[in-house]
């Protein structure tokens, strides 16, 4: 057999009869032969394969939405080349080992920390698409929740419930996702009638101890809210959790509470947690439409922004505002 044949017969779509392909394959499997990839890499200059940056998996709804981008990437026919770094929230810590990879695109759930990450990421001419970033640029492209939107209607929501003392319990400073939440609830607020000077900040970092700590600490500082937007629900379980153990309140009797990500623990009954769900199949969906525009065009670099509204799911923890 030729080596143009046992090449034709391993490439999908070329030219090959079905009987010839079919020793070929026949022949291969009896060897354990395995093509090379290398080669038609090198010739082609594409790879077929996707960079998939994450971090923060401890939150379950990234792996979530791991699991559902790299079935969307698969059926695309795109192999996934996983890098994990330590850093949740930015791309930074991994751009030196993304470009020793011969990679046709970046896919990250991991927001981009700074615009000299931007910059960098630009000159490496490859499409990349973040989710909840609030830096683009050019070949840089992002998936975002409408998270000042949310923020909006968490305050709205709590308003109902008849919130004198609300309490914003904000993750890391440098997640811009967070800070959209938090922009949108503090102006929520302030519609609402209520002074500014009477919404408590307190800062976490999206685990579920550091919300318990946060509010174990107003505990002793003699603070009490009756409504709490958490800026997700890891942060969010924890907060009602303390609120029992440390204050005696329960929700939503005493305490009013929401999160964000509508992870599986939000149902639990313990927990019963109102949340905005981030409707993870359509920004997969959106971020697969960016990428295959911005693989197959031959225009330029792509740049867009896209947002998906969040989900309110309505449960046990703000039953009275209903």
């Amino acid at each position: 057999m030729s080596q143009s044949a046992v090449s034709r017969a391993f490439s999908p779509g070329s030219s090959i009869s079905a009987r010839t392909k079919q020793k070929v394959l026949a022949a291969a499997a009896s060897l354990g032969y395995r093509p090379n990839r290398i080669p038609a890499i090198m010739l082609s200059g594409r790879s077929f394969m996707v960079g998939v940056v994450i971090g923060g998996l401890e939150n379950p709804f990234y792996a979530t939405a791991l699991e559902r981008l790299a079935t969307a990437l698969r059926e695309s026919g795109l192999q996934v080349l996983l890098m994990h770094v330590d850093d949740a929230l930015t791309l930074d810590s991994a751009l030196d080992r993304l470009v020793s990879y011969r990679i046709d695109a970046i896919v990250t759930s991991l927001a981009i920390g700074s615009k000299a990450v931007v910059q960098a990421l630009s000159q490496l001419r490859l499409p990349v698409v973040c989710f909840n970033s609030s830096h683009v640029g050019p070949w840089i492209s992002t998936v975002n929740s409408n998270n000042h939107g949310a923020g909006l209607v968490a305050a709205r929501l709590l308003g109902r419930h008849g919130m004198q003392r609300p309490l914003w319990l904000a993750g890391p400073s440098r997640n811009s996702a967070s800070r959209a939440r938090g922009r949108g609830f503090c102006q929520g607020v302030r519609d609402t009638g209520i002074p500014s000077a009477r919404l408590v900040r307190v800062q976490g970092n999206d685990t579920y101890d550091s919300g318990y700590d946060a509010i174990a600490r107003l505990q002793k500082q003699g603070i009490r809210p009756d409504a709490i937007f958490s800026s997700n629900d890891m942060m969010a379980c924890g907060a009602i959790d303390a609120l029992r153990e440390c204050m005696g309140l329960h929700c939503p009797h005493d305490v009013a509470i929401m999160g964000y990500d509508n992870i599986p623990q939000a149902a639990w009954r313990s927990y019963d947690l109102t949340s905005f769900d981030q409707q993870t199949d359509q920004m997969v969906a959106r971020a697969m439409q960016l990428l295959d525009e911005a693989l197959g065009t031959q225009d330029g670099p792509v740049s867009r922004t896209c947002i998906v509204d969040a989900q309110l799911i309505e449960r046990g923890s703000t039953r009275a505002a209903r």
